[in-house]
């Protein structure tokens, strides 16, 4: 948000700069050079000299009047060849020299002018010209006045832009704050302006805007919550209707049909339970945060797997120290990856931690078949699948992963898939700094 009006104080600052050359060029071409004509003013002691005193002279007294300029002027008057002086002078000066005007050279506090254009004063005349040295020119003081008549009228247009930008950085501020805690899972947050601020209007679509995507997520909450808690009591009947059943079954087929029935009764169940641990991961206000060893929890979300594969290989680094965060859905997402891998692995599962660039790392890899590129970015969204995983040999509802991605989000970590040295899939959580404790840390 800075950056905006930084640059844009930068962009009113270089037009302001740009504004300045535009006028001063145009006032020099329009209405002649404003120093020169200060410079001029300046010098008007000698120009007066030279044209009422000097100039007035009978022709064999000119140049005596000149001598006698000399001896009581501070400037000092020399006598060059007209090819010197138009050899000092560019084009459009040499062109007012040769019609006879005295040519200011302000830098050099100097004036060029020829004696005369007819050679009337003495001989030779039309080929001198009259450079005068070290007049009492003195510009910083205009330049000073200039430079100073811009900085306020710079001033005067940054004050008012600075007052009104200012109400707008403010509004934009807050907007900004809105939205973090908007995306932080704060759907509550609104911004509240006054109807006089200039981005009012603005800030009230934002609020509409929020308002309608609350009321739909809350909508979708309460939907999954209902539709989960009232498929709960006809699955419970089912599985008492059924266990009536097999108790008073004899009949060997129909006591595999009722077990093919509480297959399906447990695989619905467990469907309810991941829509419930979805709804409520996603209502999750704020994480109950606590500090715990890395390397121990690591062995504990390995043991609550259950029996484990013969395959599975650990690898906790020393000095692997603690998490900052709330380890009940850090757990299941690492639970949620090594089932994973443990549902598709062929022989071997490998587990290990380490820390990379301020940040913890978790990978888990499989020999198994793999993800295919295209479809690594989508095995993270809700209720998809791979094809292979379609069939009840593999069982899942295309949850669990997408639980996983939630819960590393909510911690401000990542996890992303790759492939793997076994030759299956690589899952890589990583940790931000901010969540670990560092090494030494209980």
């Amino acid at each position: 948000m800075n950056r905006i009006f930084f640059r844009f104080f930068l962009l009113v600052m270089l037009s302001i700069t740009v504004a300045t050359f535009i006028i001063y060029f145009a006032i020099s071409r329009l209405f002649g050079d404003p120093l020169e004509e200060i410079a001029r003013k300046q010098a008007a002691g000698q120009i007066f000299l030279l044209e009422q005193y000097v100039d007035k002279a009978a022709e064999d007294e000119w140049l005596g009047r000149l001598n006698k300029v000399r001896e009581v002027s501070k400037a000092r008057l020399e006598l060059i060849s007209l090819d010197a002086a138009r050899a000092a002078l560019p084009g459009k000066r040499r062109q007012a020299l040769e019609r006879g005007e005295i040519v200011l050279d302000v830098a050099a506090k100097s004036f060029f002018r020829r004696v005369d254009l007819k050679g009337e004063k003495y001989v030779g005349s039309a080929d001198d010209v009259i450079h005068a040295h070290d007049l009492p020119i003195d510009i910083s003081l205009a330049l000073e006045m200039e430079a100073l008549r811009y900085v306020i009228v710079a001033l005067a247009l940054l004050i008012p832009i600075a007052l009104w930008s200012r109400s707008h950085w403010q509004g934009l501020q807050a907007l900004s704050r809105v939205a973090d805690e908007f995306g932080a899972g704060k759907l509550s947050a609104r911004a509240s302006m006054k109807p006089s601020a200039s981005i009012y209007p603005l800030a009230e679509r934002i609020n509409h805007m929020a308002g309608r995507i609350e009321g739909l997520l809350d909508s979708q909450k309460s939907l999954l919550h209902s539709v989960s808690h009232e498929l709960r009591t006809p699955i419970a009947r089912l599985e008492f209707a059924l266990e009536l059943l097999r108790s008073a079954a004899a009949n060997p087929a129909l006591e595999q049909r009722i077990a093919a029935m509480e297959n399906d009764l447990a695989e619905l169940n467990a469907l309810v339970g991941e829509l419930l641990g979805m709804a409520r991961l996603d209502s999750e206000a704020a994480l109950h945060t606590s500090s715990f060893a890395l390397a121990p929890f690591l062995q504990e979300c390995v043991a609550a797997l259950g029996p484990l594969p013969d395959g599975l290989e650990t690898g906790f680094p020393a000095g692997l120290g603690s998490l900052a965060g709330d380890p009940r859905l850090l757990a299941r997402a690492l639970g949620n990856v090594l089932r994973n891998a443990q549902k598709y692995a062929e022989r071997r599962i490998a587990l290990s931690a380490a820390r990379r660039d301020g940040a913890v790392e978790i990978v888990v890899e499989d020999d198994g078949p793999g993800i295919p590129a295209d479809e690594r970015a989508r095995i993270f969204e809700p209720f998809y699948r791979l094809d292979r995983s379609r069939d009840r040999a593999t069982g899942g509802f295309g949850l669990g992963l997408s639980i996983a991605h939630k819960a590393v989000a909510l911690h401000g970590g990542t996890i992303r898939v790759d492939s793997s040295a076994l030759g299956g899939a690589k899952f890589i959580i990583t940790l931000p700094r901010a969540t670990w404790g560092g090494p030494g840390k209980p």
